[in-house]
């Protein structure tokens, strides 16, 4: 069946209007902040089970079907959207997304491609030069943070066990971690062979940062226990409190003592382009592998992350593979090599579009501008009564409690009328509220409501 070129354009302009409509009554606030109905009850009214099995939808009927869809889930632009890590997307990167989804250029293989595959590597290059690794480095980029840990890691286990592609990983191998890390590095532990316990956490102070004068007990621990270290992790910055390690610090302790530093950038690293933040990076180029998500801070949708490396040859010795119908020849211009992925979106484009219509500054402006938010509701929150604020936030994700209350009940009260959407985190072993500022929309007059907000609905709770 053939593509209808006149009803995608009938089809893609209802879309676009239909999203724009949804954008600009989103960053407005005009609307509850997220939708949630029960699976089964949204499935009966979006008509699925109908669609699934007649087909038949028209660019007038996807039109009421997408109105129905836009209104249930998350509004990452409304001004009330504070819970979680997820851009509101620019309309460049969106743009980057249509293009991709016509054109279809899995750009892992060069021959597949060319244009995509360009464009990544020179977004890679200026993402090696803003961390400091220059022309030396090499980089990928990946389908969201989990693989690219993963992928760094992999490169970490080839720099300290070559033979474990082939002979597997072997069994006296650590990862050294922060209990303040992200998920996904146990994980990729586990997917690697390591297995959980050999995931081994360092000592940190109250609020989760590594206590770099406690690293060489921490090595002396694991040489003891029979275990050489694969990898040690630092946060720039933790995914729960917004706090950033010691990177100089941490670097220049495991460059003495010849352990693989590895960097997750994940949200913080964005940093890097505010002239007010980037000392909160300072040393980063002293890591060995680095991450840094597009789809955070860069205002990309999901997903795009960034592997990137010191040394090229590092990444290139991630993986080893052979398929004889894909690895042949001279195939200098492929990225296949480097990734899981084999079938890769254009990732590169969403990033390049943000920064061809914003330029470095302009993104660097918005990650100032949500930082200096998120402090914002620090300094309101500490003047108001029954707030506690455990540190002074260094990003633009901020944990504190109201009162002594059922901290979740609070959340769940707030997400239930849709008035604003937030999450919560385990600071020391209790749990308090957890507010991340992404969206351009959110101001003082969003801060100043949230707090009230809180305040009443607390109160309520005790």
């Amino acid at each position: 069946m053939t593509w209808d070129v006149e009803e995608f354009v009938r089809a893609a302009a209802a879309t676009v209007e239909e999203l724009a409509a949804h954008v600009d009554e989103s960053r407005r606030g005009l609307t509850p902040v997220l939708g949630r109905r029960p699976p089964y009850e949204l499935a009966e009214r979006l008509g699925l089970a109908r669609w699934i099995r007649e087909g038949g939808m028209t660019p007038e009927s996807h039109a009421e079907f997408l109105a129905a869809y836009l209104a249930e889930g998350s509004r990452p632009h409304h001004p009330a959207s504070l819970g979680h890590q997820i851009a509101a997307p620019d309309f460049p990167a969106a743009l980057a997304d249509l293009v991709h989804g016509v054109t279809n250029n899995p750009m892992a293989v060069y021959e597949m491609g060319a244009a995509a595959a360009t464009v990544e590597f020179e977004v890679v290059r200026w993402m090696l030069g803003k961390a400091g690794f220059g022309e030396t480095g090499g980089g990928v980029l990946t389908h969201g943070g989990s693989l690219a840990n993963l992928t760094a890691l992999l490169a970490a286990r080839a720099a300290a066990a070559p033979d474990a592609w082939a002979e597997g990983t072997p069994g006296d191998l650590a990862l050294l971690v922060p209990e303040a890390s992200h998920y996904s590095l146990a994980r990729a532990a586990a997917i690697l062979g390591l297995g959980e316990r050999a995931v081994l956490p360092l000592d940190a102070d109250p609020l989760g940062r590594i206590d770099v004068a406690r690293l060489p007990a921490a090595l002396d621990r694991v040489r003891r226990a029979g275990r050489r270290p694969m990898a040690l992790v630092a946060n720039a910055c933790a995914t729960g409190t917004g706090l950033y390690d010691d990177l100089r610090g941490v670097g220049g302790f495991c460059a003495a003592n010849g352990i693989w530093f590895h960097v997750d950038g994940a949200h913080g690293a964005s940093a890097l382009l505010s002239e007010g933040h980037r000392h909160l990076l300072d040393g980063i180029e002293l890591a060995d592998s680095l991450i840094w998500d597009a789809h955070k801070m860069l205002r990309t949708s999901g997903l795009a992350a960034a592997v990137l490396t010191r040394r090229r040859d590092d990444l290139d010795a991630a993986f080893r593979q052979r398929a004889s119908y894909l690895f042949y020849g001279a195939q200098d211009f492929d990225s296949a090599g480097r990734t899981v992925e084999c079938a890769k979106a254009a990732l590169g484009l969403k990033i390049f579009l943000n920064l061809a219509w914003r330029g470095e500054r302009g993104l660097g402006e918005y990650v100032a501008g949500r930082y200096a938010a998120a402090r914002r509701l620090w300094e309101l929150g500490r003047e108001r009564p029954g707030f506690v604020f455990p540190y002074e936030p260094q990003s633009n994700i901020v944990c504190f409690r109201y009162g002594t209350g059922d901290q979740a009940a609070i959340r769940e009260r707030l997400m239930a009328d849709g008035s604003f959407h937030l999450t919560s985190a385990e600071i020391g072993g209790v749990r308090h509220l957890r507010v991340t500022v992404m969206s351009p929309s959110t101001d003082d007059k969003t801060l100043e409501a949230l707090l009230d907000r809180i305040a009443g609905t607390g109160d309520r709770t005790a």
